[in-house]
């Protein structure tokens, strides 16, 4: 099993978890997203998910073309984010996978292949999986 466990977000199940004006510009709060994300890679999220942590965003839409930063790899889906970030996760093998998403329907599908999911106030700080 690869040691390095791997943290999926689905970037815009996060950001639209919460109302505080990111359709305003989808593509800004993503990259304000990433930047939050940037310390998980070296921090965890203990007691939970303890380092070292890849961090990956999965990006789809208006937000498609936020990059990458160092300790954030983003994953600009082609179409679905949801196909995407499922892909990730068949493609990961045996390796502990974490996805961050509260969309049920990909609950199903990335728990169907072995994942963990968490919603999005276990990654933003305000408790509940």
């Amino acid at each position: 099993m690869e040691p390095t466990p791997l943290l999926i977000v689905d970037a815009a199940n996060v950001v639209g978890s919460r109302p505080n004006g990111w359709w305003r510009d989808r593509a800004g709060a993503t990259a304000r997203l990433r930047d939050t994300l940037v310390s998980l890679s070296g921090r965890g999220l203990p007691p939970e998910l303890p380092p070292p942590v890849e961090v990956v965003l999965v990006v789809e839409g208006a937000a498609r073309e936020v990059p990458g930063v160092e300790g954030v790899r983003v994953v600009s889906a082609a179409g679905s984010g949801d196909d995407a970030v499922v892909d990730l996760v068949a493609g990961t093998g045996q390796r502990r996978r974490v996805v961050v998403t509260a969309d049920r329907e990909l609950r199903q599908r990335v728990t169907a292949y072995g994942a963990e999911v968490r919603g999005p106030r276990w990654l933003t700080g305000g408790g509940g999986g």
